[in-house]
């Protein structure tokens, strides 16, 4: 257990209901919450592994501790609370002694902190308290599940970081809808064996829990029926590699000692080019979110973006 403090009230920004279901830590006070919700497969996985090298940020040990979208499981993939005791039970039945392994594994140790959090939501802040070291400023959550938890799910965030005394940093990175989806539907053989992304396209595209991850309008303005603009971060996939990086991590108060823009993580095992009929379906499925993005960001929007949207009005 982490050190608490049950000194003064809560936040006033926080609700009466957050108020009294969390703890507040004394700790986390005045540190910076980073809450990354995606997009999947927009380099999520890489955004881990550069926070984990930049100094003054402490990263969970889980690259999706899925807290908040357990409690706002619409639109799940799957059931995250499951999924944390299959993880609990892999570190138990690794070799040598399971004891000597926890003090030695942290991802052990915050596989245990997950579990904890079914039953005491307490635990989530906890966990992150634990991480802080003496040059710690900004915490880090980073689970792209979360970007559809709705903005009932975005509040409840917000209220839950109030009773911590924590700011908080929401990035979302966009990636072009087109080549997000097909990564998306590439990836998903590895969750579900049965699945043939090359055969199954026209299925998986008409499935909402599919669509919901390629609706950034929908999310967005989830986002902002809780956040603020000051809070909320936008970064392009296609401008992450490393100047994005360190735009972020001017606005987090950090500096990055090296940016690794050769790695790639998290690839998904079918390398296959996307059919034709399959890119024109999708360019169709997808315009509405290119309007979108183009109206909002405009001269900003990715060249990419506006090649691919040309191309997708035009059929």
């Amino acid at each position: 257990m982490t050190g608490m403090s049950e000194e003064g009230p809560p936040p006033a920004a926080a609700t009466a209901s957050a108020a009294a279901e969390f703890r507040p830590i004394a700790e986390l006070r005045g540190k910076t919450m980073l809450l990354c919700i995606g997009a999947m497969k927009a380099a999520t996985s890489w955004l881990f592994a550069q926070l984990q090298a930049t100094e003054g940020v402490a990263v969970s040990p889980l690259k999706e501790v899925h807290f908040f979208d357990a409690r706002f499981p619409d639109g799940a993939l799957m059931d995250a609370d499951a999924f944390a005791m299959a993880r609990l039970a892999f570190h138990m039945r690794q070799p040598g002694d399971a004891a000597a392994n926890l003090r030695r594994r942290p991802a052990f140790r915050a596989s245990l902190d997950r579990a904890r959090m079914i039953y005491d939501p307490n635990a989530y802040f906890e966990h992150f308290a634990g991480l802080i070291r003496a040059d710690t400023r900004v915490l880090a959550d980073i689970t792209p599940a979360y970007a559809c938890i709705g903005a009932a799910g975005f509040r409840h965030m917000r209220d839950a970081c109030a009773t911590q005394g924590l700011t908080p940093r929401v990035l979302f990175i966009l990636r072009d809808p087109v080549d997000r989806l097909w990564s998306h539907l590439r990836f998903l053989p590895q969750l579900r064996a049965a699945t043939d992304p090359l055969l199954d396209w026209p299925e998986l595209i008409r499935d909402p829990v599919t669509l919901r991850r390629s609706d950034y309008r929908q999310t967005l303005l989830d986002l902002e029926q809780a956040f603020g603009p000051e809070q909320i971060t936008c970064l392009f996939y296609e401008q992450l590699f490393p100047h994005g990086y360190r735009r972020l991590c001017a606005t987090l108060g950090v500096a990055p000692q090296s940016v690794d823009v050769e790695t790639r993580y998290n690839r998904a095992d079918l390398d296959a080019a996307l059919p034709g009929p399959a890119r024109q379906a999708f360019r169709t499925l997808l315009q509405p979110q290119y309007d979108f993005c183009a109206a909002r960001f405009g001269a900003a929007l990715p060249a990419e973006w506006r090649a691919q949207a040309q191309d997708g009005a035009a059929t």
